[in-house]
């Protein structure tokens, strides 16, 4: 007749040490062990592969898109710009997401045809000659690359806004363009911070 209240007790303390077990094991010795090995054998990207310019000050990480603006928020000729974000206020790392709006909704058709303009007008060229990557945000909100038409797109207006020779400038882009996974997966992108650092290192 105590058989059942025993093995009530059983079962409880069984329960109760299997879970005090797994959580020492998964809840902190394994997050421990991986947080060492990232430390050890990959500092920089455990850390967020955080960029700093040249006199030693942290200005963004390298798998996280940010803008380039002027003191009045304007975006900053002498910068590359990148793509569009719809994360939270735009470029949050606390808010990664996308627009979630269908390509027939007219909220965004009007977006994209004002960034269009905008875009165009910026760089001075024709709205045919703007790709898509320009005017649209990528699924996360924080893609830190572009297009290499993006970028080209954008040469002539940053090498008058900085007094270079547009084959200088095109010259940098072309050194910070990756080619594509594997060789045949995605397309060629260009990584806007590491351009634009590049471009203050050639400043010096």
């Amino acid at each position: 007749m105590n058989a059942a209240p025993r093995t009530t007790r059983r079962t409880l303390w069984v329960a109760i040490r299997a879970m005090v077990i797994f959580t020492l094991l998964l809840g902190i010795a394994y997050p421990l062990a991986l947080t060492g090995i990232g430390q050890l054998a990959f500092p920089w990207q455990a850390n967020g592969s955080l960029r700093a310019n040249a006199t030693g000050e942290v200005v963004g990480s390298a798998h996280l898109g940010q803008q380039f603006l002027t003191e009045s928020c304007e975006p900053d000729p002498q910068f590359f710009q990148p793509r569009p974000s719809a994360a939270g206020y735009g470029y949050d790392g606390a808010a990664s997401s996308g627009s979630n709006l269908g390509p027939e909704n007219p909220d965004l058709v009007a977006a994209i045809a004002e960034r269009r303009a905008a875009v165009a007008r910026f760089n001075g060229v024709t709205e045919s000659e703007v790709p898509a990557d320009a005017v649209t945000a990528s699924s996360s909100g924080l893609d830190p690359h572009i297009s290499a038409d993006y970028a080209a797109v954008q040469i002539s207006r940053v090498a008058d806004a900085r007094g270079l020779d547009r084959s200088e400038v095109q010259n940098i882009v072309r050194a910070h363009t990756q080619a594509p996974d594997l060789g045949f997966l995605g397309e060629s992108r260009v990584n806007v911070l590491e351009l634009n650092l590049a471009l203050e290192q050639l400043r010096r």
